[in-house]
């Protein structure tokens, strides 16, 4: 299952499923580093940080902004 870190909430982390959907994880849970906006993927009980999937999610919005700019 994929996710995105929505926002920190105590010892809580609120991620978005890929159906809208919210879903809470623990905080200890998550990979050394995680950070708002991060994408994570979910396999049975272990939690990574896809570094690439999140890197081309923050290109393509930050590619949006430029045109809401433009």
């Amino acid at each position: 299952m994929k996710l995105i870190i929505d926002r920190f909430e105590g010892d809580l982390v609120v991620c978005e499923k890929e159906d809208g959907t919210f879903f809470d994880i623990r905080r200890n849970r998550l990979p050394s580093g995680a950070k708002v906006g991060d994408l994570l993927v979910m396999d049975q009980d272990q939690i990574t940080i896809d570094v690439t999937g999140t890197h081309e999610r923050r290109e393509k919005i930050r590619k949006v902004m430029e045109d809401l700019w433009e």
